[in-house]
C-alpha cells in the first residue's frame, strides 16, 4: 500500500468516525435546553434526581453482583471490583483480588446514606500497610467514569449563555426597554458559537431544578416521585439545595432585568451533560496527605468571555469556588492517608459531613460527594488517644481492609499485577511460593475461649500451615478423624472471623504485597537464573527475613505450630516447591495415567459396597452376577495401609461415611473420590512410592542431557523419552528447559538423594 493510500484510508476512519461521534452527540443528550431537561427529568424523576451517595449506590447496582464461595462461606461480590467495562484483559489487573467483605461493607453504608437522604458519614477503610484501600477506591473512581458514560449514568449541570444582539433582533435587556422582543427563539442553549457574546461557566454543577423556587420544586418532586411509584423520597441535595453563590448573583441580575419573569431567566440556561473524571479531578477527586485546605474561593478575573457579560453583570463582583472539595461534586472525595495530615487540617470534616456543607469567605457551599479516606491502622491507634477522637468517631465509618488470608486470592495478585511487567520466562510456582509464605506470616495462633469446649482442641491443635490450608483450600489435616473433620469443616467460618473484634486482628500483621513485589521483582534480576525461578524467590525471602529490625512482622515472636516461625515457613515453601515438582515429573513420566487412582477407587467402593451389603455385582462384559472380588479389595488396603485385621471395620466405616455425606448432600451424585479424598492421595502416594526410583531416574537422566547434550552418554531411545517428557513438561505445564533442569537438578540433590536406581 503506497503512503497516498495509507493517508486516504486514515481520512475514510476519520469521516466514519466523525459521523458517529455527532450521531452520538445528538442522540446523547449532551446540550439541552431548561424546558428540554425538565422533560428529561419528569420521564425518570429517580434517576435524573440522584445525589452523589445514591449515584455511587446506583453504580454497585448497575454492575451487579455475582457468588465466590470460600472455604469461610459463600460471599457476595459486586462485579464493579472486577472492571468488568474494560475491553482488554491487561487493563483488569488492577481490579480488587478478595475483599468481598470491605465491598459488602461500602455497600451497606452507601445503602444507608440513600435512605437518610444524603452522605453524613465519612467512610475511613483502614488496615496495614499495602492491604488494597486505594485500589477498592481506585476501582470505583474508574467505576464513575464509566458509569457516567452510559444512559443509565447520565449527570447534568447547567451553565449560562448570553447572545448577541443580532441573534435576539434587539436588546437582551440589561438596558433601553429591558423587555427581549417577540422572536422564533424560546431557548439560547443551542445557538452556535457565532451568536453568543458570553458563555458563564458554573463550577458547582448545581442541579438544574435548583433554578425553581423552592416550594414549587417540592411539589413537583413529591409528584413526579410518586408518578414513578420511587422506594424512596428525594435526596436531601435535590429538596433543599439552592443555588451556589455565583448562579445566584446571575439569576437575581437577569430575574430584576426581566421583572420577575422566570421563563425569560430559563431562556439563558443551557444544560450540559458532563463525565466524571479522575484524570481532570471532576467528580473523582484525591487528595494527598499535604497540609492545605480543601476549598477555597477567588474573584472572577475579567477575562475575554466576562467582558462580553452585559452591563449589569459586568458590575457585580463575583467569586467562584475552587478546590478538591469542589471538584468532587457529585462523586467521590479521597483523602489518601486521612491521618498522616495534622488534625487541625481536617477538624472542618466534623461538622462539615453533618452538616454537608463548608464555610467559605462569601458563601457556604452545599456538599454533594462521597467522602472516603484511608488510613494505616499505627496512625489509627494513635487518633484513638487523641482528645478529638470521640467527636470524631461519632461522624465515622470505620471499615477495616485486613491482608488476604488465602494463598490462592493472594496469587492472583502477584499474577494480574506483577508478573505481566517481567520480562523474561517466568516458571511454575513462582508466584505460589510468594503468596504460601506471604499467608503464613499472617496467620495467628488461634484462642481457645473463643470456642466450645467440643471444638476448641481441634482448632488450637492446628499448625500455622494447616491453617493456611484450611483457609485456602479448606483441606482438613489428615490426622483428624471423620468426626473431627466434619466438625472442624462446619466451623471454618467461625474460625476464619474469630480475630474480627481483636485489635490486633488477623491479616493486620504480615508481609505486605508491596514487600512480596519487591522480592519478586528482585528475584527476576537474579543473575543466577535466565528466567525467574522460585528458588530466586526463595532466596529473596531469606534476604527479606535478616532485615529483622525493618519490619515488625519480623519481630514478632515465634509460638508453638509455627506461627511467626520464619525459618519453618522458608522451610514450608520449600517443601511444597519440591512436592509440586515431584508431582509434575510423575505426571509427565508417563509411568501411570491420574485417573487410574480415581478408578481404581471407584472399584474399589462399588466392591465394598456389594460386600458390606452381601449382593453381588454385574460384570460389565459379560453381563454375569459376581461375588465382589475380594482381591482387589485386599490389594487396595494394602495401598491404604490398612491392617488385615482391621479390613471388616475399615469397610463398614467408609460406607458410613459416603452415606453421611449423602444424606448432607440430598440430591448430589456421590463421587468417592471428592467424598473421601485423603483415600485417594494416600493410594496415590503409595503408587508413586513404589515408582519413585523411575522417576527419580528421570530426573538424572534430565540433567544430564540438558546440561550434557549429545555427551549425556544417553542411549538415544532413553534421549526421545527425556525429550518426550521435557515436551509433556511444556505442553501440560508450562515448563521452559531452564525451569525443568531447576526442578529435575534440586529433586536430584535434595529429594533422591537416597533412591537407589
Amino acid at each position: 500500500m503506497s503512503n497516498h493510500e495509507r493517508v486516504a484510508r486514515v481520512y475514510a476512519s476519520l469521516d466514519t468516525l466523525s459521523k458517529a461521534m455527532e450521531k452520538e452527540y445528538e442522540t446523547g443528550h449532551r446540550i439541552l435546553s431548561f424546558e428540554e431537561y425538565l422533560e428529561l427529568f419528569a420521564k425518570d424523576p429517580v434517576r435524573q434526581g440522584r445525589d452523589a451517595s445514591r449515584y455511587v449506590r446506583d453504580l454497585f447496582d448497575y454492575y451487579g453482583t455475582r457468588e465466590v464461595t470460600q472455604p469461610w462461606g459463600v460471599l457476595t461480590r459486586h462485579r464493579v471490583f472486577d472492571l468488568p467495562w474494560e475491553p482488554d484483559l491487561t487493563q483488569r489487573r488492577d481490579a480488587l483480588v478478595g475483599q468481598e467483605f470491605v465491598q459488602e461493607e461500602i455497600y451497606r453504608v452507601l445503602c444507608n446514606f440513600a435512605r437518610e437522604g444524603r452522605a453524613n458519614r465519612f467512610l475511613l477503610l483502614h488496615g496495614p500497610n499495602g492491604s488494597a484501600k486505594s485500589t477498592v477506591v481506585a476501582c470505583l473512581m474508574r467505576a464513575l467514569e464509566h458509569y457516567s458514560s452510559v444512559d443509565e449514568g447520565a449527570l447534568y449541570r447547567f451553565h449560562w449563555v448570553f447572545p448577541n444582539q443580532k441573534t435576539t433582533r434587539g436588546s437582551i435587556g440589561f438596558g433601553g426597554d429591558n423587555r427581549t422582543p417577540p422572536g422564533p427563539v424560546t431557548s439560547f442553549a443551542h445557538l452556535e458559537e457565532s451568536q453568543i457574546d458570553a458563555r458563564l461557566v458554573i463550577e458547582m454543577r448545581d442541579h438544574p431544578l435548583f433554578l425553581l423556587p423552592l416550594a414549587e420544586r417540592r411539589d413537583l418532586l413529591k409528584g413526579l416521585f410518586e408518578d414513578a411509584h420511587a422506594s424512596e423520597p428525594p435526596a436531601d441535595w435535590l429538596v433543599r439545595g439552592r443555588l451556589a453563590h455565583k448562579n445566584q448573583q446571575v439569576f437575581e441580575a437577569l430575574l430584576s432585568t426581566h421583572h420577575g419573569n422566570l421563563r425569560e431567566v430559563l431562556r439563558y440556561v443551557q444544560v450540559e451533560r458532563y463525565f466524571l473524571s479522575h484524570r481532570y479531578r471532576l467528580g473523582a477527586v484525591t487528595i494527598g496527605p499535604q497540609m492545605s485546605v480543601d476549598a477555597g474561593e477567588r474573584q472572577i478575573t475579567a477575562d475575554r468571555s466576562l467582558a462580553a457579560l452585559p452591563t449589569a453583570l459586568q458590575a457585580t463582583t463575583m467569586f467562584e469556588a475552587h478546590g478538591e472539595l469542589i471538584e468532587a461534586q457529585g462523586g467521590i472525595l479521597e483523602f489518601s492517608d486521612l491521618l498522616k495530615r495534622p488534625i487541625d487540617t481536617f477538624k472542618y470534616l466534623q461538622i462539615s459531613v453533618e452538616t454537608g456543607e463548608v464555610a467559605l469567605a462569601q458563601q457556604n457551599v452545599q456538599l454533594n460527594c462521597v467522602m472516603m479516606g484511608s488510613a494505616n491502622e499505627v496512625h489509627l491507634d494513635a487518633f484513638r488517644e487523641h482528645p478529638e477522637y470521640p467527636s470524631f468517631r461519632g461522624r465515622f465509618e470505620l471499615v477495616r481492609v485486613p491482608y488476604l488470608l488465602s494463598y490462592l486470592e493472594e496469587q492472583r495478585i502477584y499474577e494480574h499485577q506483577i508478573v505481566p511487567q517481567i520480562t523474561k520466562a517466568v516458571a511454575p510456582y513462582v508466584t505460589r511460593v510468594a503468596a504460601m509464605f506471604a499467608v503464613l506470616t499472617r496467620v495467628r495462633r488461634p484462642t481457645p475461649d473463643r470456642y466450645s469446649k467440643v471444638l476448641a482442641p481441634l482448632v488450637t491443635s492446628l499448625t500455622a500451615v494447616e491453617k493456611m490450608d484450611l483457609y485456602s483450600t479448606a483441606t482438613i489435616p489428615e490426622r483428624f478423624d471423620g468426626e473431627s473433620a466434619k466438625l472442624l469443616r462446619s466451623h471454618i467460618s467461625e474460625i476464619y472471623h474469630e480475630s474480627i473484634v481483636y485489635p490486633i486482628y488477623e491479616g493486620r500483621v504480615g508481609v505486605s504485597p508491596r514487600e512480596m513485589r519487591t522480592v519478586l521483582l528482585n528475584a527476576a534480576q537474579n543473575v543466577s537464573y535466565d528466567h525467574l525461578s522460585p528458588l530466586a524467590v526463595i532466596d529473596e525471602i531469606e534476604e527479606l527475613c535478616s532485615r529483622r529490625n525493618e519490619f515488625a512482622w519480623l519481630q514478632e515472636k515465634a509460638q508453638p505450630g509455627g506461627y511467626h516461625d520464619f525459618q519453618m515457613m522458608r522451610e514450608t515453601v520449600r517443601d511444597r516447591l519440591f512436592d509440586s515438582w515431584e508431582e509434575d515429573m510423575r505426571h509427565a513420566s508417563g509411568l501411570i495415567k491420574e485417573n487410574t487412582y480415581a478408578e481404581l477407587f471407584d472399584r474399589y467402593v462399588a466392591h465394598v459396597s456389594a460386600w458390606v451389603k452381601q449382593e453381588k455385582l454385574r460384570n460389565r462384559i459379560t453381563g454375569d452376577d459376581e461375588e465382589p472380588d475380594v482381591n482387589m479389595l485386599s490389594e487396595v488396603e494394602g495401598l491404604l495401609d490398612v491392617a488385615i485385621d482391621g479390613a471388616e471395620t475399615f469397610r463398614h466405616t467408609m460406607i458410613s461415611s459416603i452415606a453421611a455425606w449423602a444424606i448432607d448432600h440430598p440430591g448430589k451424585k456421590v463421587d468417592p473420590a471428592l467424598v473421601l479424598p485423603s483415600y485417594v492421595k494416600k493410594m496415590r502416594a503409595n503408587v508413586f512410592n513404589e515408582r519413585r526410583p523411575a522417576v527419580a531416574k528421570l530426573c538424572r537422566d534430565i540433567v544430564r542431557h540438558l546440561r550434557d547434550g549429545r555427551g549425556s552418554g544417553l542411549d538415544p531411545a532413553r534421549v526421545a523419552e527425556v525429550g518426550a517428557v521435557l515436551q509433556r513438561l511444556s505442553d501440560n505445564f508450562s515448563y521452559g528447559e531452564s525451569a525443568a533442569l531447576d526442578a529435575a537438578s534440586s529433586l536430584t540433590r535434595w529429594r533422591f538423594t537416597d533412591v537407589v536406581v
